[in-house]
């Protein structure tokens, strides 16, 4: 027999938001349920207070309103309410700008600006809703974009209305009228807030300009008492004194707010009964299903456990299918090898290529994973719909130095070639890691410097210089060494790392020639192996970017072949589930 309203199977008991609302009208935190993902949210700032002897309204605090933001469930978030501004006192003063309110999920911080002050005699001040001015040809206060409207131009013998959530204040006749409040149902019901202060009026009447609708505090009149002071809890603007002898305080403006709405975003099977419930409730939810971890597109996608990885052989483009949220995931990890450098062509007793630059992120944000010792900066945030390049380096070819590569604005430098100082001699290269250099008969230059162009931490190192067996090539984590005798030097070792959720060692430095002893073994990392006089050398290898080993004959009829540096890689790790 069916249990749950008829239909056979398991009921789905996920929460949602239920629609559960949570007013702020002083700071402290907001927390939210089990399942809630999606809040909807208002933030009102504190409004302006108003000028004093028929100065300008104060303006209403910015009303900043989100229809749909993701937040984790059970999680903490703080609300800063900002307190309306009073008019420091002074018989001819102007107001004081409200206070900011803040809403803040994650590392995003909802930001509703204080309103603008009301002015005696001079432009209104800037704010969520500017203040109204006084005095004639003195603009209102200008609004921040999406949160308010400016405030009334000034005039004679008055202030203006300072702006408000819904429009601009007036300009001043007998005071201004506060510009209009802004409605919002967020807590179910129609409540309109952040109206403009009314401006004062420097003659008798009853009253200055009236307060907008939504809280707005009216203007005082000459000798007529008090100016009204903006409605709690509202951010609405406080209304200018009235000139003459008594000089009445201005209003103060009213106090901010901050109202969250958790919204249903749920899905799966439901019995009848839930459905019903939820439907009776008005808490049914719409079906959207949120994925809180980043997805990617590009290079070949392999998986270790709970995290993507996207290898890229040759340059493509990284697109972003999903940005995440804090949720779960939002920023990626990431391994980026330039191109190695290739060895001399004919000649003698040449040095090592270097190893293309090694640069890679800490390895935070997907696993905390074995990284090498070369991991620095930090992880690369994934915005939606923003296609990344990805720039895979070519490893140099007929004595040339490798090409960079490069993601999300980290370039690794392509290794530098290797030298030789006889027949017809080649300088040695600098680089992500510098090539070594061959200096038999006499040394025609140095070795190549590794960490070219400057990184922190280095990308890589120089190239060692020796005679008769040639200097190997740099790597990542060591300098190439000197040959000894007639023995070639070995390439520096490269920079192990397990992005791939393996160990795997890249940017090994190329080996460098030999006469008659043994030649200079490549680098671990894909580093090529030095030839001896008449012996065959090797390239650096493919996607590891390793520096090609040193070529070694002297004999125009033994050459050796000739040899290329690895080709780069890179890689992009995240947390997909």
């Amino acid at each position: 027999m069916a249990t749950n309203g008829g239909i056979i199977g398991k009921s789905n008991k996920a929460s949602f938001g239920k629609c559960t609302v949570t007013t702020k009208t002083s700071s402290g935190n907001i927390t939210t349920q089990s399942g809630t993902r999606v809040i909807e949210s208002l933030v009102i700032a504190g409004g302006g207070s108003g000028g004093n002897d028929s100065g300008g309204g104060g303006g209403a605090g910015g009303m900043l309103s989100t229809s749909s933001t993701n937040v984790c469930g059970s999680t903490v978030y703080a609300a800063v309410i900002g307190a309306g501004s009073a008019n420091p006192g002074s018989p001819q003063s102007g107001g004081v700008k409200g206070i900011d309110s803040t809403l803040t999920i994650g590392s995003t911080v909802l930001t509703a600006v204080g309103g603008g002050l009301g002015a005696f005699p001079a432009d209104g001040g800037p704010g969520g809703s500017g203040g109204g001015s006084k005095g004639s040809g003195n603009p209102g206060g200008g609004a921040t974009a999406g949160q308010g409207n400016a405030g009334g131009n000034g005039g004679p013998g008055a202030g203006s209305g300072g702006g408000g959530a819904g429009s601009v204040g007036t300009t001043a006749g007998t005071g201004g009228v506060g510009g209009n409040g802004l409605a919002n149902s967020i807590t179910g019901s129609s409540v309109t807030r952040a109206g403009g202060g009314g401006g004062g009026y420097d003659s008798t009447a009853p009253v200055g300009g009236a307060g907008g609708p939504g809280g707005g505090g009216a203007g005082g009149a000459r000798g007529s008492g008090t100016a009204g002071s903006g409605t709690v809890n509202t951010g609405s603007g406080g209304g200018g004194s009235g000139g003459g002898p008594a000089n009445a305080a201005a209003g103060t403006g009213g106090s901010g707010i901050v109202v969250v709405k958790e919204l249903n975003k749920a899905s799966g099977m439901w019995s009848m009964q839930s459905q019903y419930e939820a439907q009776r409730s008005g808490t049914w939810p719409d079906g959207t299903v949120i994925n809180n971890f980043v997805e990617l597109s590009g290079g070949t996608r392999t998986t270790s456990g709970n995290f993507a990885i996207h290898t890229f052989n040759s340059s493509a483009t990284l697109t972003v299918v999903n940005a995440g949220n804090s949720c779960g995931s939002t920023s990626v990890d990431y391994m980026i090898v330039a191109g190695g450098g290739a060895t001399t062509t004919s000649g003698s007793y040449a040095g090592g290529g270097g190893a293309g630059g090694f640069r890679e992120s800490p390895g935070s944000v997907s696993g905390s994973y074995s990284t090498s010792p070369l991991k620095g900066g930090s992880a690369i945030s994934m915005s939606p719909g923003n296609p990344f390049s990805v720039v895979v380096g070519a490893g140099g070819a007929t004595q040339t130095s490798g090409s960079n590569s490069s993601f999300g604005g980290i370039v690794s430098a392509g290794g530098g070639h290797g030298g030789k100082s006889t027949s017809g001699a080649v300088l040695a290269e600098s680089g992500g890691s510098g090539g070594g250099m061959g200096t038999y008969p006499s040394s025609a230059g140095p070795a190549g410097a590794g960490n070219t162009p400057p990184t922190s931490p280095p990308q890589g190192n120089a190239g060692a210089s020796s005679t008769v067996g040639a200097g190997g090539g740099g790597g990542a984590t060591a300098a190439g060494s000197a040959g000894g005798g007639a023995a070639g030097g070995n390439g520096g070792a490269g920079a192990t790392t397990s992005i791939t959720g393996s160990a795997v060692a890249y940017a090994g430095g190329g080996g460098g020639a030999a006469w008659t002893g043994a030649a200079g073994a490549g680098g671990t990392g894909g580093g090529g192996r030095g030839s001896g006089n008449g012996g065959s050398n090797q390239a650096g290898t493919t996607n590891k970017g390793g520096g090609a080993g040193g070529r070694g004959s002297d004999n125009p009829s033994l050459p050796g072949p000739e040899s290329i540096g690895g080709s780069g890689v890179v890689i992009i790790r995240y947390q997909f589930q």
